[in-house]
């Protein structure tokens, strides 16, 4: 659009703002915005703000009556508006404001709300793209109101000049950009229309794009939002929001759950993620505010326990920060967290109580994530605690499927410790649940809240070893030396040595020795060596009383009834050690040091031992 010249008012002279302006861009530019792409944003804005403006003064006008057009060629960048507009005295008072902020640097972003629909910090992101920003404008306020123009440069010179009332035969505003040679990646033609649409795609007012190939423009916005429109039938409704969803987000939503609170206008969808995503990690959801995009990383929108589903809202309440890319912490936010969680909840409820093929599928992919609710969250417990799946000695299986075979259910403190008892325990007939794993071992315990004819309790060592058969008296007699002699090889690790029968047959031995067993040892141990005297033969002392490690080998395997008949004291030592050794590795806890050195030296010695025998 070539705007025609006129002769200049009074006040057409060259001024100067009265702030360091490249000090206040590279300020904007390095400490408020991400991006100079938010230049457009910036200006779809400020149009947003003058039709809100312009609607208020002229309710009666239709709807579609006021809009955005776009023009990008390459060689300038406008955008104009069918707003409230500006008259000189609103240009004046607008540079007098951009004196006020920016008297001290961290006042911009304290003041930065009052700017939104009076261009301000926003007109001035242009000068991240642009050495010149060209503004005409008329005030739809004043009857024959004359055309104003405003001319700014990176400088820091601008001009302000009345114009002819033909230079804008209408009320509205148009912001007109230079770009610079280097700032082609967000001017061009291209990106300018995709930066629109990224932007603008929600935003109740028309908003076209015309390139300059001289066809008709283009509809940036040319539907409303999903969750705006009407639709034939409910299953219609459900995959057109998923459809959106996988547009958004790429990936075919798990579910849809729609959002609506109409206290802060806020509507959207939820999208169930399709895979599961580790513990606490937190998605980023985008958020619109009055249809303009204002984050696409707005974690803040939802609580942390609900990292199983994306957000696509929009709202009208919502307190956007001095960059307008997040959202301001205040109560309206805390209590619309609340309001959404609260969303996420009921469908959690309807899907328990009427779709048990999408809990399923549900809880298959996001298990973890509803553990993490259930933890603090009774009603959810209720509902869902006895379908999460648990890893046990019958499997993985449910609560509720394991509490009808046992009547008892013992849970391990780690999974180092399950690992270790799992087959001895299931041959035992006890069920144990793998309570190693985060929030599982708190929520089995909470089980007799759900059923009460179930108890739950701790695995201990003891309870264990209570189910394996002692042997007869003269079998223990013919292995006592043996087993002396086990237990001095096996001193060095604190670890007593026992015989007994279990099934399976096929499992040599069982090492029973808890973390915290281990570590105690291990600080009674420092302790001991870090004092002398008397005290140390106090802590000595003390020493003997700390939970010790049990080798427990299996009569019923070939292997230890060859063993424990060795003679040989050297072979007798060796072959405990191995023992001991592979019971270790069994129970899958990282080795220590001397453990490794030991499980290698003792296959190094009955290797050799072989190879003598051989020979």
């Amino acid at each position: 659009m070539t705007l025609p010249d006129a002769p200049s008012s009074p006040a057409g002279a060259d001024r100067t703002f009265q702030v360091d302006l490249r000090g206040l861009v590279d300020l904007l530019s390095h400490h408020l915005y991400s991006s100079p792409r938010v230049y457009l944003r910036e200006l779809l804005q400020n149009a947003v703000d003058a039709l809100t403006a312009r609607h208020a003064l002229e309710p009666a006008a239709p709807a579609g009556a006021f809009g955005i057009r776009l023009y990008a060629d390459g060689s300038a960048v406008r955008v104009e508006d069918d707003g409230v507009g500006l008259t000189e005295a609103d240009v004046h008072s607008f540079l007098a404001t951009i004196g006020r902020s920016s008297k001290r640097a961290e006042q911009v972003t304290e003041q930065r709300g009052d700017f939104i629909g009076q261009f301000g910090i926003g007109l001035l992101s242009c000068f991240l793209v642009a050495d010149e920003i060209h503004v005409v404008s008329r005030s739809a306020r004043t009857p024959d109101a004359p055309a104003v123009e405003w001319r700014g440069r990176g400088d820091g010179s601008y001009t302000i000049r009345t114009l002819r009332s033909s230079a804008r035969p209408r009320p509205g505003t148009t912001v007109t950009l230079t770009p610079r040679a280097d700032a082609g990646e967000w001017t061009r033609p291209t990106q300018v229309r995709a930066l629109a649409r990224h932007f603008g795609s929600l935003l109740r007012h028309p908003v076209t794009f015309d390139d300059g190939s001289g066809g008709p423009g283009a509809a940036v916005n040319p539907e409303p939002a999903p969750w705006a429109r009407t639709y034939p039938t409910p299953g219609a409704r459900s995959r057109a929001l998923a459809a959106y969803g996988e547009d958004v987000f790429g990936f075919t939503p798990l579910d849809t759950i729609e959002l609506d609170l109409p206290a802060v206008g806020l509507k959207g969808i939820a999208c169930v993620l399709p895979q599961a995503v580790p513990a606490g990690r937190r998605h980023g959801h985008r958020v619109h505010v009055k249809g303009m995009l204002l984050s696409e990383q707005a974690d803040e929108i939802l609580p942390e326990w609900a990292f199983f589903v994306r957000c696509v809202v929009d709202a009208e309440s919502l307190r956007p920060t001095a960059s307008r890319e997040s959202l301001y912490e205040d109560d309206t936010l805390a209590a619309v967290r609340d309001a959404l969680a609260e969303r996420l909840r009921a469908w959690i409820a309807r899907a328990a109580a009427s779709d048990p093929d999408l809990l399923a599928r549900f809880l298959h992919v996001h298990h973890l994530a509803v553990k993490s609710l259930a933890v603090h969250d009774d009603e959810i417990l209720r509902m869902l605690l006895p379908w999460l799946p648990f890893e046990t000695t019958d499997g993985h299986t449910t609560l509720d499927e394991f509490a009808r075979t046992h009547r008892t259910v013992l849970v391990t403190s780690s999974v180092e410790e399950f690992r270790q008892v799992a087959a001895i325990a299931s041959a035992a007939g006890l069920g144990v649940v793998n309570g190693g794993y985060t929030y599982d071992r708190e929520l089995v315990h909470r089980l007799p809240e759900i059923r009460p004819q179930t108890s739950v309790a701790d695995l201990d060592p003891a309870t264990l070893t209570a189910h394996l058969d002692p042997v007869d008296r003269e079998t223990e007699l013919a292995a006592a030396a043996y087993l002396a002699r086990a237990r001095e090889a096996l001193a060095v690790f604190d670890c007593d040595v026992a015989l007994r029968t279990f099934q399976p047959a096929s499992a040599p031995a069982l090492l029973v020795d808890s973390r915290e067993a281990r570590h105690e040892r291990t600080r009674s141990q420092l302790a001991r060596e870090q004092e002398g005297g008397l005290w140390g033969d106090i802590l000595g002392a003390l020493r003997q009383e700390a939970p010790r490690a049990q080798l427990i080998l299996n009569q019923l395997n070939p292997l230890v009834r060859t063993a424990v008949a060795i003679d040989e004291p050297e072979l007798a030592r060796t072959s405990a050690e191995a023992l001991y050794g592979q019971a270790a590795l069994l129970s899958r806890r990282p080795l220590r040091p001397a453990e490794s050195s030991l499980i290698n030296r003792s296959f190094l010695d009955l290797l050799a031992h072989a190879l003598r025998k051989d020979h």
